[in-house]
């Protein structure tokens, strides 16, 4: 479908901060209701902020990947406006499906209240999200003719639909491997943000799949220990990784995330049930968390491919679904 910025406007009053849902480092995102065919849509509506160094390669970026990839697991483009505002400046936005559960940062670090209770996502619930988002990157690392190499995957970034599965987005940093960029635009040398970042990017090497495999690892250790990875508390000298690792493998019931584990009555566990329940679900996060070591190494080449890790985590989902197939087995998918 074609829009026009005027559209845009009125789908999002004036795109007003009521209908603000979420900011980057390029541009904000706005929920807003389109018309198609007759019939209304809500959309998320990404609008460049210009005066931002790289917004104009960012939407282009965006645009090229987008456009050629297609995927359960990721964000859905709708279509672009590329026209002049009421103020008859450049205007750039990007039109996405909407995915009404918000992002897996809000889910994981907001509490966010439903209802009146407090919506915590289970370990089912992550494992499968964690197996979506490796799902996605195992995509876009064998696209022929030539691999997608995201360089910005993060929490914020992974998005979650009605029946909470999830879909990577936010393109604005990715390129094909290999691709010539105009290193005088300063998007060039963006590649990815603090604490997911590989250290090989900060070196200034070429971005490659084993530096979205990094900020994966990254990512599977903050979903399961429920630690940020540039939670002051680290100190430069430790960091996220290193503090998973050193609790491997007989420490983890220290450092997970304790929304994981099942309530027990009176601060015991009280019955042997639940004690068994409550061992099981620590086996299982620790062999989620030993591919997000694995996957976070420090040299690239010791990283295994994002194909491998999906292997392990599947395997893992299939093992525990089987002990928990009476018990929170509807969060499998």
């Amino acid at each position: 479908m074609r829009v026009s910025y005027a559209e845009l406007s009125h789908a999002t009053n004036g795109f007003s901060s009521e209908n603000l849902i979420g900011a980057g480092r390029f541009g904000s995102v706005y929920k807003g209701r389109i018309r198609d065919n007759g019939n209304h849509m809500v959309v998320a509506i990404k609008v460049l902020n210009l005066t931002q160094r790289g917004a104009s390669q960012s939407f282009v970026a965006e645009c090229e990947t987008l456009r050629c990839v297609r995927h359960r697991n990721l964000v859905q483009i709708l279509t672009v406006c590329s026209s002049i505002d009421s103020l008859g400046q450049e205007f750039k936005a990007i039109v996405y499906e909407f995915l009404p559960n918000g992002n897996l940062d809000q889910r994981l670090h907001q509490h966010i209240i439903e209802d009146g209770e407090q919506k915590t996502l289970d370990l089912l619930a992550r494992l499968c999200i964690a197996i979506d988002v490796a799902s996605s990157l195992d995509y876009l690392h064998q696209h022929r003719p030539t691999p997608i190499i995201h360089c910005d995957l993060k929490l914020s970034n992974i998005l979650l639909d009605n029946d909470m599965v999830a879909h990577v987005g936010d393109f604005g940093l990715a390129r094909f491997l290999h691709q010539e960029t105009d290193k005088s635009s300063g998007w060039a040398s963006m590649r990815g943000s603090i604490g997911y970042a590989a250290p090989e990017y900060g070196l200034g090497n070429e971005v490659s799949t084993h530096g979205d495999v990094y900020s994966y690892g990254i990512l599977l250790l903050e979903m399961f220990s429920g630690k940020r990875p540039t939670d002051s508390e680290f100190g430069e000298s430790i960091g996220l990784r290193k503090y998973v690792q050193m609790a491997l493998p007989d420490r983890v019931r220290i450092i997970i995330d304790q929304q994981l584990l099942p309530e027990t009555r009176g601060g015991e566990e009280g019955t042997l049930n639940s004690g068994s329940i409550r061992d099981m679900r620590i086996a299982c996060v620790t062999s989620i968390l030993q591919v997000g070591i694995s996957c976070s190494e420090e040299a690239p080449m010791d990283r295994p491919s994002i194909s491998d890790a999906l292997k392990e985590l599947q395997a893992v989902r299939d093992k525990f679904h089987m002990h928990f197939s009476g018990e929170g087995a509807s969060s499998f998918r």
